[in-house]
């Protein structure tokens, strides 16, 4: 009985250390376990150059000083046809107070001309109602995105639509009466402004520009094409080239000439698909470029001309600028460059042969599962590549996409492996 007890007791602490050792173990190798997960993200790379130089245009100064107050009447970057008016001159300040005086008056006059022909029924003062609600919200949106000249526009026309609604009200004699009264108070104004008062129209099609800063007979797109390095960045602004009026650029197409290493230019100059230009401030947008010409070299350096075909109305208050030219960008899965795996697998050819290929991808959990998904490789940087995954269309599970977890490592990993949080 003895025995059977002493026996029973061993047998009983055999199998608690038994299992005291493999509780251990498969402890020890969870908190050892290298299991490292991270999260994959679209990212995008770009190839760049860093540039300095100056913005160039077909540009056209307007006649001179203009003595007397000026108004302008474009705003910047606006399009003028041939014959437009650009300005007024007037010759003093009461000269400017009649213009104005009449512009108000005839503004009048077209309210009560309006009021005056329509029915004035509720059918059209409802329209007028919601007419003023509409120009309403434009005008409070025009000032709540900073758009001040948008808003001093909308809010001229929101006072002529509230005076159009209450010019409803009244009866078609006193609106005739006042119509008469209107009309000659224009009449004397315009008697007494008779010979003060000049526009200035414009000698061709082109964008308005207010701005002339000197370089506009100096950075011609001609002469910046016959440059060298050394005349570039000495070139300064031509002190007699002024206007108070400002001036007319010329076409569509503008110019960014900058000063570059020979060997960069070179492979400009060979480099096959588009370039994009993104200045460093006062554009928003990327502009697509195409290399225009390249000086010869000097010390180890180039003029190179690029030129654009679009959006030079956003252009037209820039010159000498910083910006990047874009040569390539990739854009993929992120990962870091340590989950890459490389396996090889048996393919079956059409005549029933199999053969051993090697295939690229990562690992990713999928449920509580590893799962390899088969990628390609688009750009590889430091400690990441760009991936884009290859899978079959019929193979939804195995398709790469943002978010998934990435395995960068574990021990023993295989396809269909079991990862445990």
């Amino acid at each position: 009985m003895n025995n059977n007890s002493i026996g029973t007791k061993l047998l009983m602490t055999v199998l608690t250390l038994t299992l005291l050792a493999y509780f251990g173990i498969q402890a020890f190798r969870f908190f050892t376990d290298p299991l490292s997960i991270t999260m994959a993200y679209t990212y995008r790379v770009e190839e760049e150059i860093q540039l300095s130089g100056f913005v160039v245009r077909d540009e056209q100064l307007l006649s001179g000083e203009e003595s007397g107050l000026l108004r302008l009447d474009r705003t910047e970057g606006a399009r003028v046809g041939k014959g437009g008016a650009i300005a007024t001159v007037y010759a003093d300040q009461a000269s400017l107070d009649r213009q104005e005086e009449i512009a108000t008056l005839t503004a009048r006059m077209e309210q009560l001309r309006y009021a005056q022909e329509a029915a004035l029924g509720a059918e059209v003062s409802l329209k007028l109602d919601n007419q003023i609600m509409q120009s309403m919200l434009q005008y409070r949106g025009s000032v709540a995105a900073g758009k001040f000249y948008e808003a001093e526009q909308e809010g001229a026309e929101l006072r002529a639509l509230v005076l159009k609604r209450d010019y409803t009200y009244s009866d078609q004699e006193d609106l005739s009466a006042q119509i008469d009264a209107v009309a000659a108070q224009i009449k004397e104004l315009k008697n007494q402004s008779a010979g003060s008062v000049r526009r200035v129209y414009a000698p061709r099609s082109g964008l308005y520009s207010t701005v002339v800063d000197g370089y506009e007979t100096v950075l011609t797109p001609a002469a910046v094409m016959e440059m060298t390095p050394t005349e570039l960045s000495a070139a300064t602004a031509d002190a007699e080239a002024t206007s108070n009026v400002g001036k007319l650029i010329l076409g569509d197409s503008w110019y960014y000439a900058a000063v570059l290493p020979a060997e960069q230019a070179q492979k400009l100059q060979k480099h096959t698909g588009g370039l994009t230009l993104r200045f460093a401030k006062g554009v928003e947008r990327d502009l697509a470029v195409e290399i225009e010409s390249v000086s010869w070299e000097e010390d180890g350096s180039c003029v190179v001309v690029f030129r654009g075909d679009a959006f030079l109305q956003e252009l037209t208050l820039l010159r000498k600028q910083s910006a990047q030219i874009i040569t390539r960008a990739y854009e993929g899965i992120r990962v870091p460059s340590e989950a890459l795996r490389i396996r090889k697998e048996n393919v079956e050819n059409e005549d029933g042969t199999t053969t051993e290929t090697t295939v690229t991808g990562i690992y990713c959990v999928v449920g509580q599962e590893a799962r390899f998904k088969p990628v390609e490789v688009l750009y590889s940087g430091e400690g990441f590549v760009l991936l884009r995954g290859t899978a079959a269309a019929d193979r939804q599970s195995l398709w790469l996409r943002p978010g998934d977890e990435v395995i960068i490592s574990a021990r023993d990993l295989y396809d269909g492996k079991v990862i445990s949080g």
